[in-house]
C-alpha cells in the first residue's frame, strides 16, 4: 500500500562525526540499541563481500561499473576511495526513509560529513570530540589497527579536523563514554520533540 506522505512526520537525519579514533563507532552501536526505530545509513562499496556479510544489511555491494554509473548520476551524498575500493552513502536510501517518517543515523568521517551537509543541510550534525589530541593518539595506539606512520599522519590531520567543529550543530566531548552517550541520546530526544520536526508535510 502506498504511504500517504502528507500524514507522515518527516524523519530526521542524524550525522555522527569526528576524528578517527574518537569513538564514533562505539557511540553509533550503542545508539542503535537504545533507539531500535532509527535506521542505519548503509554504505555502498565496490569491495568484495566478506564471509557472513549480507547485501543490503552490511553494505550495498556494487561492481565498479555500477558504482561509477551511480556516481555520474549524482546518487551519493558523499563518496571516497579507500585502498583502491570505492565507498559512498546512497542518497535515495536516506531520502526514502526520511520521507516515510524514519529517522536515519549516519556515522562518518569529517570530510564526508561536510559533503553530506552540502546536500542535506537540514540534518542534525553532531561532532564527537576527544578530551585532547594526546588522548586521541593514545586511543588509536591502544586499538592497534594502525601503523606508526598512519598514526602520525592522522595526528597531523587532527588539528585541522578539530577546527571543523564550527560547522556542526552540537559538540560532545567523549571523555567518559556513558556521559557522552547520554548527551547524544538527549540530542536525539530533543530534536524529535522540536515543532518543526513534528509538522506533517
Amino acid at each position: 500500500m502506498e504511504v500517504d506522505r502528507s500524514m507522515v512526520r518527516r524523519g530526521i537525519l542524524f550525522v555522527i562525526s569526528g576524528p578517527s579514533g574518537v569513538g564514533k563507532g562505539t557511540i553509533k552501536e550503542a545508539l542503535l540499541k537504545k533507539f531500535p526505530d532509527i535506521k542505519l545509513s548503509i554504505s555502498a562499496t565496490t569491495r568484495s563481500r566478506r564471509e557472513g556479510e549480507i547485501d543490503g544489511r552490511d553494505y550495498f555491494f556494487l561492481s565498479k561499473q555500477e558504482f561509477n554509473s551511480k556516481l555520474q548520476n549524482n546518487e551519493f551524498l558523499e563518496y571516497a576511495s579507500v585502498y583502491s575500493n570505492m565507498y559512498g552513502t546512497p542518497k535515495q536510501y536516506v531520502i526514502d526513509n526520511i520521507i516515510t517518517g524514519n529517522d536515519v543515523l549516519l556515522e562518518i568521517d569529517i570530510q564526508g560529513a561536510q559533503k553530506v551537509k552540502g546536500q542535506m543541510p537540514e540534518g542534525v550534525f553532531i561532532f564527537i570530540q576527544p578530551p585532547s589530541i594526546e588522548v586521541l593518539a593514545e586511543r588509536i595506539n591502544v586499538r592497534g589497527k594502525d601503523s606508526p606512520e598512519s598514526i602520525q599522519t592522522r595526528m597531523a590531520a587532527s588539528q585541522e579536523e578539530m577546527a571543523m567543529v564550527v560547522h556542526y550543530d552540537y559538540v560532545i566531548m567523549n571523555d567518559k563514554l556513558d556521559e557522552a552517550l547520554n548527551k547524544v541520546e538527549a540530542i536525539i530526544t530533543a530534536e524529535r520533540c522540536r515543532v518543526k520536526n513534528n509538522i506533517k508535510r
